[in-house]
């Protein structure tokens, strides 16, 4: 098993295999311990010579049991350290490719879990033992070749059926598996959508196709569980017949005087325990075939590496987007986006639905990489860029608002050990400080699990004070103002003024009035290209020409008209 030579536990697997070699050197004690007792004590009837034999006895079973606690306190330190290496760098990348929308089905802290667990399990631990059964054919092979040639050959069938299994469960066990996720992930959705679900009498429907697939997951379950319970049996059953085999065999030989009753008993003790990590290799096999998927998963999910790169000062805030173009499957979303933003500067991006806003700001964002282009800050890449060095700089308000369930200060400070003063400032900066006196416990209010407790309105307005914390000077929102009423809209206008005063550079996706006739700057995207963009002036005058030649309503003209109408509102 490949994933049992992972260097992170690489020692405790070498510590825990010295200890098993110890351990199976100790449990040699019984049978010899046997072979002595019917072979001299019976003969001389000493009590002296038995006491004498069962001192080392007791010893070696002392020492065996100190040797098999370390190999467990071992193999449980092996499965922390499996964690511990593991788990954040599979957390890290699972949300990294979730911002990116490579996938919503990975499942690599399970895996990581399922690791650590099988680590403690009596598959890895009879895979320990296996290495030193040819110890025992040995023993027994000097004892009398005739019972070893027996065992060798017993062990080579219940080795066969080893692989039996692993070939009879493997399909099976992917199967079970795979219909597993596929349930848990439909559970997921549902839950997701629990108030459209209840609201719109949709639960039925939903648990009638959950419960399909919850029985599909339980056929594929059952027919692993079965053909393993079977073939376990099977390794049960056929052990126990070749112990009974070489007793058989151990007692003609006695009674042909051409073995001791001592070699009849202690290779029957010995072929026994040779057998049993066998057994439970068999019998586990199906929890170490999960084991080895969940380590090729973690392998093809590809963990990401903390690179070491050069810190970069902190940014001023130009930012440069060179043609970019990104697409999902066969859809182009963006191509060949071009424009610049400088500090103290506050642009718009605007167009019709599905034009490629969002998409845009999340590449702005760094996290989704852009598939032809650059995107620049201060004229380095943002994909160079540490990105918890690049997460200070930038201040972010995604469209579908997520808090965190805590307090109000730690969502601000981004889940950090808050700064007081940093917070109170973020909030101010936001105008949202007096929102959230008002609070019952203020900036100690706890909101719920995704601010559950609060309105709509007032997690956007939290949420820009956390896009605020720290001061970025790249502050990306998309449609702030999308859940405010007339209070949050002046408290989000008010923001945007004081950010351009400080020199932040604002990057914004509205359609609201309010917000366009504070902008300097404004893109049209339209089909995933920039079909204007310059001086808010110069693109509303272009658009106002563009509507008073057109002899019909377009869906740009009726944009034009809303942007002049922003714009006279802020003349006035």
């Amino acid at each position: 098993m490949e994933w049992l030579l992972a260097k992170q536990i690489r020692p405790f697997v070498k510590l825990a295999g010295f200890a098993s070699l110890l351990l199976n050197f100790a449990l040699l004690a019984p049978a010899l311990y046997m072979l002595q007792v019917f072979d001299r004590v019976f003969s001389s009837g000493s009590v002296e010579t038995l006491v004498m034999l069962g001192i080392p006895v007791f010893v070696m079973l002392v020492f065996g049991y100190c040797m098999d606690a370390a190999r467990a306190r071992t193999l449980a330190a092996a499965g922390r350290r499996l964690e511990q290496c593991m788990a954040p760098e599979a957390l890290a990348t699972q949300l990294e490719r979730r911002a990116a929308g490579v996938s919503r089905d990975d499942d690599a802290l399970r895996d990581v879990a399922r690791l650590r667990g099988q680590l403690a399990g009596p598959g890895v631990v009879a895979l320990f033992d296996a290495p030193w059964v040819p110890l025992y054919l040995l023993v027994i092979t000097l004892m009398h070749p005739l019972l070893g040639a027996i065992a060798v050959i017993g062990g080579l069938l219940l080795l066969a059926l080893g692989v039996f299994t692993e070939r009879a469960t493997r399909r099976d066990t992917e199967r079970a598996r795979d219909a597993t996720r596929a349930a848990q992930r439909q559970a997921d959705a549902l839950l997701r959508n629990s108030e459209v679900v209840v609201a719109m009498g949709m639960a039925g429907a939903a648990l009638g196709a959950w419960s399909e697939c919850r029985d599909r997951q339980h056929e594929a379950q059952q027919r692993v569980a079965h053909t393993g319970a079977r073939l376990a049996a099977l390794a049960r059953v056929s052990r126990q017949g070749l112990q009974v085999v070489a007793l058989a065999i151990g007692a003609w030989l006695v009674i042909g005087r051409h073995a001791s009753p001592g070699i009849m008993i202690a290779t029957t003790i010995l072929l026994g325990r040779a057998l049993q990590p066998v057994e439970l290799l068999i019998a586990g096999w199906k929890a170490m075939i999960e084991a080895r998927a969940a380590w090729r998963r973690l392998g093809e999910f590809e963990l990401r590496v903390r690179e070491s790169r050069l810190e970069l000062p902190t940014p001023k805030g130009r930012l440069d987007v060179e043609h970019l173009s990104y697409g999902v499957r066969d859809r182009t979303l963006l191509r060949g986006v071009s424009f610049a933003a400088h500090p103290g500067e506050v642009v718009a991006i605007v167009g019709p639905s599905a034009s490629g806003k969002t998409t845009l700001l999340r590449l702005l964002t760094g996290v989704r990489a852009p598939q032809a282009g650059k995107v620049r800050l201060d004229g380095a890449d943002i994909a160079r860029w540490d990105r918890e060095n690049l997460g200070r700089a930038i201040g972010y308000l995604p469209q579908d608002v997520e808090l965190f369930d805590g307090s109000i200060s730690s969502n601000i400070a981004r889940l950090q050990t808050p700064d007081p003063q940093a917070v109170i400032r973020a909030a101010q900066s936001a105008h949202a400080h007096d929102l959230i006196l008002r609070l019952p416990d203020g900036y100690d209010t706890h909101i719920g699990e995704g601010g559950c407790l609060l309105s709509a309105g007032q997690r956007q307005r939290i949420a820009l004070a956390r896009a605020l914390y720290g001061a970025p000077r790249l502050v990306i929102l998309d449609e702030p103002n999308a859940n405010l009423d007339d209070e949050g809209d002046a408290a989000l206008a008010a923001a945007l003024v004081e950010l351009k005063a400080r020199g932040a550079t604002v990057i914004v996706v509205t359609h609201r009035r309010s917000l366009i006739s504070r902008v300097d700057r404004i893109a049209i995207l339209r089909d995933g290209k920039i079909e204007t963009f310059g001086p808010s002036a110069t693109v509303l005058a272009r658009l106002a020409e563009a509507a008073r030649v057109l002899p019909f309503p377009t869906a740009q003209s009726r944009q034009a008209d809303s942007l002049k109408a922003s714009a006279e509102q802020a003349t006035a």
